[in-house]
């Protein structure tokens, strides 16, 4: 649904993971059909009909939280929509970066433009405006169990009213002046607005958005690397082969393992007996079945960030078709997070398998390649010492897989007994994916230059000789000794920054 011209369109159709990424990273603006505007003015109609009534409503007419039990009074039904951000902006630790408050501030939007919120029109507008103007508030990474993000909307509701700090054009100054600057307003706040603006998992369903275009460019290269390191170890293809695949296809296996063969196409390594071993160690072996299983659980947490970015979490939730405002548990994130959870550990087996092939590649009695992969020979350390690098970043993407969602204590007077702990879960997986970045351009370093001492640089397949051609383009031949750190975080920002170009 992504317009040309980097305009991303909220229609009735809900905005794509890669519309938000697109917002937060590459600067699209948000368009708003009047469709949008037509589902929030009905929805609102709602709203105004109950605060008229006076009925008990969940952040309209009562309080929040533990304070469900106290009736708001109506002349300060719009005071405590004031209070909600002021009374929420309970963030500590380091301001999020500039792409993740805009990913959470779109991802708000498309919350909003479901209707469920109830949100006033000029509020709804307000913060597109903020968006599009690049008016960013500051703030801080900490303080969501996930049961709604509410301490981070909260400072971003703030600012958008005047209050606490924002970045606008490179600088961090008072809220108020960032706004003057931009030419807006602060948001003008009826009854349910400030509730509005802060219950929704927005930080996190925003940063999942950023984590799916990361991981999804990172699979193509780890892909390439996979392939590479087969070329370089002379591994035998028959574990790719579709009809073995086929007898139990599990996961994604099939898949990645016709995306393996097209990166190996016309290598030599094809050819009967080029292969060394008749079975070689299970890192290379279960390659398909390893890079499987990410695929499939990547898949599976895009399918629930979908659904997120397509729903209204808020709670009460506005039917307005119904005329009806009901309170329910849609916010709980359980679902999401447990995908996010077996994505972060599909991720460390890779981890793993990439690891193990890495320090295979360099040994001599495995490889039949010279010790540590240098030319030279003794005396050199050649890559040995990387291997220390590799063992450290395994380890750390493994303890950052262990489960984070379970059990986070009871809060708001033992009334919120049950939260996703969402924030965290998908702040380790963002550090898994870093760290994973490095494992992959690394194996890509190492196989480059096995393949050199190999002989068969000449006699790779299509893109297994792209991937090559990429390595040295940014990073020469190991001969004598020399500090590699710059290397690997060269080539892990091509990673970052650039989609494979080889393969299918």
């Amino acid at each position: 649904m992504t317009a040309p011209a980097a305009t991303v369109s909220l229609s009735a159709e809900a905005p794509t993971t890669g519309d938000i990424a697109a917002i937060a990273r590459r600067g699209a603006r948000l368009s708003i059909s009047p469709e949008v505007e037509a589902r929030i003015l009905a929805a609102r109609a709602v709203v105004d009909r109950y605060a008229a009534s006076h009925v008990p409503v969940y952040g309209l007419t009562t309080g929040l939280g533990a304070g469900v039990d106290t009736r708001l009074a109506a002349e300060d039904l719009v005071a405590f929509q004031r209070r909600v951000p002021d009374g929420r902006a309970v963030g500590v630790g380091p301001a999020l970066p500039r792409e993740v408050v805009r990913a959470m501030m779109a991802a708000r939007i498309a919350g909003m433009a479901t209707g469920g919120a109830g949100v006033s029109l000029p509020v709804f507008a307000g913060l597109v405006a903020a968006l599009n103007a690049g008016v960013h508030p500051v703030v801080p990474a900490l303080g969501s169990i996930g049961a709604a993000d509410l301490a981070p909307l909260a400072h971003m509701g703030r600012a958008l009213l005047g209050d606490g700090e924002a970045e606008f054009g490179g600088t961090v100054m008072p809220a108020a002046e960032a706004l003057r600057r931009a030419g807006l307003e602060p948001l003008p706040l009826a009854p349910k607005d400030g509730h509005a603006i802060v219950v929704a998992n927005s930080l996190s369903v925003g940063k999942a958005c950023l984590c799916l275009e990361d991981i999804e460019r990172l699979f193509g290269w780890s892909l390439a690397a996979v392939a590479l390191n087969f070329e370089a170890f002379r591994a035998n293809v028959t574990a790719l082969d579709d009809r073995a695949l086929a007898a139990r296809p599990a996961f994604g296996q099939r898949a990645v393992a016709d995306r393996l063969r097209a990166l190996l196409a016309g290598s030599a390594l094809l050819a009967e007996g080029a292969a060394r071993r008749v079975q070689d160690p299970l890192s290379y072996r279960c390659a398909p079945q390893v890079w499987g299983a990410l695929h499939h659980a990547i898949g599976e947490a895009r399918a629930a960030t979908e659904i997120e970015l397509a729903g209204s979490g808020d709670n009460p939730v506005v039917l307005a078709s119904e005329g009806l405002i009901l309170s329910h548990g849609n916010f709980d994130l359980t679902a999401f997070v447990l995908a996010w959870e077996r994505l972060g550990q599909a991720m460390a087996h890779a981890a793993a398998a990439t690891a193990y092939r890495v320090m295979k590649i360099m040994s001599a009695g495995l490889s039949d390649l010279p010790r540590f992969l240098t030319p030279v020979g003794a005396g050199r350390a050649g890559f040995g010492p990387v291997q220390k690098t590799v063992s450290a970043l395994e380890a750390e993407i493994r303890h950052l897989a262990a489960p984070a969602s379970l059990a986070p204590i009871p809060v708001a007077d033992g009334v919120e007994d049950q939260a996703s702990l969402a924030p965290g879960v998908l702040a380790k997986t963002e550090a898994i994916i870093d760290r994973l970045r490095f494992l992959v351009a690394i194996e890509l370093i190492v196989s480059a230059q096995a393949v050199e001492l190999r002989g068969v640089e000449a006699a790779l397949g299509a893109g297994t000789a792209e991937a090559y051609r990429l390595v040295r383009s940014h990073v020469a031949p190991l001969v004598e000794d020399r500090a590699q750190s710059a290397d690997f975080l060269r080539l892990a920002e091509v990673i970052r920054t650039a989609a494979p170009h080889h393969g299918p």
